[in-house]
């Protein structure tokens, strides 16, 4: 069974592989993107009356927000301390902002409700972050200045992977410490155990710029592979490159 659906500003694909249950899966992808449109709308800066965006207004006290959002701003705090600051969803002009954790958590929940039904064959993409179970699954890395090619193909079994880079959306992520694009790495990929790792590690190591590919490779459970602004390439040796 595979389906596409566009949330959270991006397309979201998953591909369920399991034997005879075609009908099952389709009940089951039902509430995978059920729940993701629920998180779009609960947590977007960008909708008015989202949980996020009151709170960010100051509309909400800390004893009335919702478990789920605790749970995310205190990933957040997580890895900001652990970036020194870098990775920060509180910038000066540009209000409250947990986009950069909601997404990769937000999917591994999908992954994790997939597992709990049942499915044990599937990979979920999201805008090419991906986390996957039951089979190794290829996922390639794009070329972070030429947009048909790819630098690496991988091959993930119950695992994530995530990029951070500057080729879809330019300048975007910002260096918390400074306030400025971080602009010391075109690209960085990290492969954890979960995308909720994945994806905000590979973040906070992309706002850190060159210093974050260390920092990002010496975090439990994570391999590495990052281009940096002088084109130069590292690779963890555990990375998951495919034969």
């Amino acid at each position: 069974m595979r389906r596409v659906e566009h949330i959270m500003g991006l397309p979201i694909s998953l591909r369920i592989d399991d034997p005879d249950s075609d009908g099952a899966a389709s009940v089951v992808a039902d509430r995978v993107f059920a729940w993701l449109r629920e998180v779009d709308a609960r947590f977007s800066p960008f909708i008015a009356d989202s949980e996020v965006s009151r709170l960010g207004r100051g509309e909400l006290e800390p004893h009335e927000l919702s478990p789920d959002l605790v749970e995310v701003l205190d990933l957040c705090e997580e890895y900001r301390v652990a970036s020194g600051g870098a990775f920060q969803v509180r910038l000066p002009g540009r209000g409250l902002d947990p986009c950069a954790m909601v997404k990769g958590w937000a999917v591994q929940r999908a992954a994790e409700l997939l597992l709990a039904e049942g499915v044990t064959t599937f990979c979920l993409n999201a805008g090419g972050d991906v986390v996957s179970a039951g089979r190794p699954w290829r996922v390639g890395v794009r070329h972070p200045e030429q947009a048909d090619r790819l630098c690496a193909v991988l091959e993930i079994t119950d695992g994530a992977v995530a990029t951070s880079g500057r080729y879809e959306r330019g300048d975007h992520i910002l260096d918390g410490r400074t306030g400025r694009p971080a602009t010391g790495l075109l690209s960085l990929t990290v492969v954890a155990p979960s995308l909720t790792e994945a994806d905000a590690t590979a973040t906070a190591a992309f706002a850190m710029g060159a210093d974050g590919i260390d920092w990002a490779a010496a975090r439990e459970g994570c391999e590495v592979f990052a281009v940096d602004a002088e084109r130069r390439v590292f690779r963890t040796p555990g990375f998951p490159v495919a034969a």
